[in-house]
């Protein structure tokens, strides 16, 4: 019994270090992630440029914002990078491998932005980045993720500068509007 007890209290105090130092973090430069293909990318290399985040899922009433994405990619590509985080934490939506939801993008929307490797976006195994960007202070609102294709635009200055709902589309005049 007093091995559980102590097993807890190290556990509960690990993930409050963890917390503590993910929103230590002031600015997005610090993160790292997983790609689709399992490579590393540290968000780094995107300094001085937009990033609009999006959490994805391939059977998604939104599915068809990928189409929208890959536009902005494309039409815009020299002002933002766009990244779509894949995650299954709504209605299983996400349920595929990565090599399934690369294939599946590619197919069907011609996917060419950078994809991230499926994580979590909400609840106790959320990724850090995921923690760190729905508690920072912005010009929308903060808090958890609600549904997929939600969308985190990143400023050139690696702080979080607006948020816009899963309704709102990728080449809205809100989003196009801070390009």
């Amino acid at each position: 019994m007093t091995y559980l007890c102590f097993m807890k209290t190290t556990l509960t105090i690990l993930l409050l270090l963890l917390t503590l130092v993910t929103f230590a973090q002031k600015d997005i430069y610090s993160f790292s992630f997983k790609d689709i293909n399992n490579q590393n990318v540290s968000f780094e290399q995107f300094r001085g440029k937009k990033i609009l985040i999006v959490n994805t899922a391939s059977k998604c009433g939104f599915t068809s914002q990928y189409k929208e994405l890959q536009e902005l990619h494309l039409k815009y590509g020299n002002q933002i990078v766009v990244i779509g985080f894949p995650a299954n934490n709504f209605g299983k939506q996400e349920p595929g491998t990565e090599d399934e939801i690369a294939a599946f993008c590619q197919k069907n929307y011609g996917v060419t932005f950078l994809m991230a490797s499926k994580i979590s976006v909400k609840g106790k195994d959320i990724h850090p980045l995921f923690n760190w960007l729905t508690n920072q202070k912005n010009k929308s609102f903060t808090g958890s993720i609600h549904w997929n294709f939600e969308k985190i635009l990143i400023d050139e200055n690696g702080k979080v500068n607006s948020r816009y709902r899963s309704k709102t589309k990728p080449t809205s005049s809100e989003i196009l509007s801070e390009l």
